[in-house]
């Protein structure tokens, strides 16, 4: 008995040490090779659900949407998704690229969704969101970044960046007098704010910026991910994990590119949100709220409540959404349906 005890207690031993091991040794790999960091930031390698064929947004429930293909910068190619608003569903059924983007004009506000880190623009919780927006009456343009899904091209900030801008002006160069708004998710808030500052820099602002469960900048969110969460006491923690990710030049600043924004801004944050912490989008906003940039324009945080379990990705089950969105937007759009 003793000895099989002891054979127990020796094996388990082995396990602890080699996990203590394990544990000592990820942060040096980290350290020594940034790019693991830069692919944990983007996860882009990770394809959910797997077997979705992004060339038929159809297979989603997506009838009335027409998938694009842009070429940002030379070797670079990405994948488009447009869907219409819902009033325009029937007589979009069977037409081709040209309808789809003539469409663009017809006086409906177009919204350019830009997604999170991992998954595709085919992900669930987008593909609802996508139905939702519809049906209250926008167009809905999203992509996936280049590396992401069936695009080509090697992710990074400025990739992502440059890609959203390229799509922004593809729109521009459609949309006539509609209004266009960004609506940014996660990681997206990043790339969002990134991209509004540089339309407001080059004097071309959007109709208004969403952010939905947004962070102040990576580094605060690498510190606050649930990942993160079993080294936060290591000693060194910023030296090995965060500054890697500064190192591959990644950084999705939202709070020093709010001060060089200049538009209406919508902040939604689920307060039992696991992977951003509400309090991050809370203080975003505190510091958009007190930006020289925002003074003439409307800043509005909207936090749901712990009881409805709309986590991280799920606000699109909000009933409240679109009143929220209603008033927040104004009349904008309805000025032009008349």
């Amino acid at each position: 008995m003793g000895q099989r005890r002891y054979g127990l207690w020796f094996r388990l031993r082995k396990l602890i040490i080699w996990l203590l091991g394990v544990y000592i040794a990820i942060p040096f790999l980290v350290k020594l090779c940034p790019a693991i960091q830069a692919k944990l930031v983007f996860l882009n390698f990770v394809r959910v659900p797997y077997f979705i064929d992004l060339k038929r947004p159809q297979d989603q429930g997506l009838n009335h949407t027409c998938n694009y293909y842009l070429q940002p910068e030379e070797d670079v190619t990405i994948g488009v998704w447009h869907t219409v608003p819902a009033a325009l569903w029937k007589n979009a059924r069977g037409k081709d690229q040209l309808w789809f983007e003539d469409a663009l004009g017809s006086s409906h506000p177009v919204i350019l969704y830009l997604h999170g880190n991992a998954g595709t623009r085919g992900g669930d919780h987008r593909v609802e969101l996508y139905k939702v927006l519809s049906s209250l009456g926008y167009h809905v343009v999203t992509f996936d970044y280049r590396g992401w899904g069936d695009s080509i091209g090697s992710p990074s900030e400025r990739g992502m960046t440059y890609d959203a801008l390229h799509v922004f002006d593809w729109i521009k160069a459609r949309s006539g007098d509609n209004p266009v708004y960004i609506w940014g998710h996660s990681l997206g808030t990043g790339v969002a704010t990134n991209l509004v500052r540089r339309l407001c820099e080059r004097e071309t602002p959007p109709d208004a910026l969403i952010l939905e469960s947004p962070f102040t900048n990576i580094r605060e969110e690498a510190r606050s991910h649930p990942f993160s969460v079993i080294y936060r006491y290591f000693p060194g923690f910023d030296w090995f994990f965060l500054d890697p990710i500064t190192t591959s030049g990644i950084k999705f600043a939202n709070d020093e590119n709010v001060k060089y924004i200049s538009c209406s801004l919508l902040i939604l944050h689920a307060e039992d949100d696991p992977v951003v912490p509400f309090h991050l989008g809370k203080k975003l906003y505190n510091i958009a709220a007190t930006s020289r940039s925002f003074r003439d324009y409307k800043v509005q945080f909207v936090p749901f409540h712990t009881d409805l379990g709309y986590r991280h990705k799920y606000i699109y089950r909000s009933p409240e959404l679109p009143r929220i969105l209603r008033e927040f937007l104004g009349k904008s759009e309805h000025e032009h349906h008349h």
